[in-house]
């Protein structure tokens, strides 16, 4: 069939064609390559972390064109099934929702290996108003003892909160753990059995933590995943955005947060 048919028949004009796409600019690659290592660099962020990244980095664009550019490239995240959502009895997740940073601390374990199989225990702590990750503790096995002395290098560091919630795990329904909260002044707050999303907010830094880092390296030995841990973690702290927070990182906004607040006190 000839062009002319063809587009009658479609009705698309002729020109269309025949138009020679114009090759890109100096500029327009250099974004592109910007995105191609960005994606590299965070293969589970999307275009509007690179769309942040790029305005850093000096680039005089709009979203629109770093969407664009982002498809073009192939770099769209590919989504993830997600889970049945658990439905059951329990308390509200937004209630004793905190106000002010270091009121209430979050605690939860995760598991990982090493690349001989053995296990790997993860400790994460959050503070649940600005998100951000005092300390991850990275070792083979971890009792209540550890989790106490774990918490004493981070109160050193950052302070006690008042309020400390976990679930019902042994390591920390010890009577030790329970000693700890009641010499340091902090009240814990237990989620029902079996309710995980009353814990949401740390049950959201363990998918990124799983998804950012866990299912995309392979850790050779105990001291290669503490420090490929704790380089996230700093990451996670001081440079990555966070939607919640208007594309400010955790640090920021806890820093924004102090100013304010001292500035009306003032």
């Amino acid at each position: 069939m000839s062009e002319r048919r063809a587009c009658s028949l479609v009705g698309q004009h002729r020109s269309t064609q025949r138009a020679e796409p114009e090759p890109p600019t100096d500029g327009e690659e250099s974004l592109r390559a910007f995105l191609r290592k960005f994606s590299r660099a965070h293969p589970r962020w999307g275009w509007r972390r690179a769309y942040k990244a790029a305005r850093d980095e000096g680039f005089a664009v709009n979203h629109k064109r770093i969407q664009r550019l982002w498809r073009a490239e192939g770099l769209k995240v590919p989504y993830r099934k997600r889970k049945k959502p658990l439905k059951g009895i329990g308390t509200f997740v937004g209630a004793m929702c905190p106000i002010a940073p270091m009121v209430l601390w979050a605690l939860d374990f995760q598991f990982d290996q090493t690349e001989d199989g053995r296990i790997l225990k993860l400790l994460n702590v959050i503070d649940e108003f600005s998100r951000e990750c005092p300390g991850i503790l990275v070792e083979r096995s971890i009792d209540a003892d550890a989790v106490c002395a774990f918490l004493d290098k981070l109160v050193a560091e950052h302070g006690a909160p008042r309020l400390l919630r976990f679930d019902n795990g042994p390591e920390f329904v010890a009577q030790a753990v329970a000693d700890w909260c009641r010499f340091h002044g902090a009240a814990t707050v237990f989620i029902d059995p079996g309710s995980p999303w009353q814990n949401a907010w740390i049950e959201s830094f363990n998918g990124r933590l799983r998804d950012e880092l866990l299912n995309g390296q392979i850790f050779d030995s105990l001291l290669e995943a503490k420090i490929l841990v704790e380089d996230w973690r700093i990451e996670y702290n001081e440079r990555r955005p966070h939607r919640a927070f208007k594309g400010r990182t955790p640090a920021q906004f806890k820093k924004d947060w102090t100013e304010r607040t001292q500035l009306k006190l003032a």
